[in-house]
């Protein structure tokens, strides 16, 4: 590690972790280890360091400590209680560090101030540990990013490392087909992993204090006003049906102690649609550009779809 440079740890990384691996691999400023269970090809081919972890407080400690880490970033998507004790197994490392003292927990949510408990499932999960890191992380600066939807599940997969999700999202290209949660016209916000992950570099970059939320967004809308922008850019309709907002609340409510089962999490992805839960609130999200993102892109559907178009491979 270059001493010159700020090395950042990530954690658990998966989809969106690649992104922010690339970004921070592209600035000078920093050097990056990568916190895994195991070792992943995609990392060694790119010489990115791997520091194989079982995740717990000694493991974590050990690494950032070895490699002078001063942030941890976490990409651990779990929907159980291993969601939380591994988190505080990372906040109380940064605790204990010495240098490490930045931590941004895996969250990539949407407006979690007005509905803290969507989806359900980051009820027993995200927001438990959000409380905790107001408690207990004195020392520790953090912040919880929150984008909305992805952008990337309008694109076709081999454009994103973002899998996608047609049990979630409204629209199955595969099927080139849409399933309109409620009535289409709940308000929403997408945006792009790859800028996702150049504001995370951005705040990392950053010597303005962090808020404990942090919010970004490249588009505001409806699935609606979606696909009509898909089936204008194609030039071809997308064949809709449509699941009442009574029947999912309905089956929401009958299924809050099977919120471990994929198909009733999936159900509760429709609530937070739904709900408007997803679109991060404007006012701070615009605030909080100006704040921290004035040299950072954030692109609408229209524009991305594209760039998708026009570039190959990855977005």
């Amino acid at each position: 590690m270059n001493p010159a440079r700020q090395t950042i740890a990530l954690a658990a990384v998966g989809s969106m972790g690649k992104f922010v691996c690339e970004e921070l691999l592209a600035d000078d400023r920093f050097d990056v280890v990568v916190i895994s269970r195991g070792r992943d090809p995609w990392f060694t081919s790119r010489d990115v360091p791997i520091r194989v972890s079982d995740y717990s407080h000694d493991s974590v400690l050990s690494i950032i400590e070895d490699t002078n880490a001063s942030a941890l970033l976490s990409f651990l998507n779990l929907n159980d209680e291993r969601y939380i004790t591994i988190h505080r197994a990372f906040l109380s490392a940064c605790l204990a560090s010495k240098t490490c003292k930045r931590l941004m927990p895996s969250e990539f949510c949407g407006d979690v101030e007005t509905w803290p408990d969507r989806p359900r499932f980051y009820g027993t999960t995200r927001e438990p540990f959000r409380q905790i890191l107001k408690a207990e992380a004195k020392g520790v600066e953090w912040t919880c990013i929150e984008n909305g939807w992805f952008m990337d599940y309008f694109l076709p997969k081999e454009k994103s490392y973002m899998k996608p999700v047609p049990d979630e999202f409204p629209i199955n290209l595969d099927t080139w087909t849409a399933r309109v949660r409620g009535t289409g016209d709940e308000p929403q916000s997408w945006t792009l992993a790859r800028e996702v992950g150049k504001a995370i570099v951005a705040l990392l970059g950053s010597k303005t204090e962090w808020e404990p939320i942090t919010y970004v967004c490249g588009q505001w809308g409806t699935y609606n006003e979606a696909i009509k922008t898909m089936e204008s850019f194609y030039n071809r309709p997308i064949p809709r049906t449509h699941t009442p907002a009574a029947e999912i609340r309905d089956y929401v409510a009958a299924n809050l102690d099977n919120d471990q089962v994929y198909a009733v999490q999936a159900v509760m992805c429709d609530e937070w649609s739904i709900d408007g839960a997803t679109a991060v609130p404007k006012e701070k999200t615009l605030r909080q550009r100006e704040k921290y993102f004035k040299d950072c892109k954030f692109s609408g559907l229209e524009e991305v779809l594209q760039m998708a178009k026009s570039k190959e491979g990855v977005l």
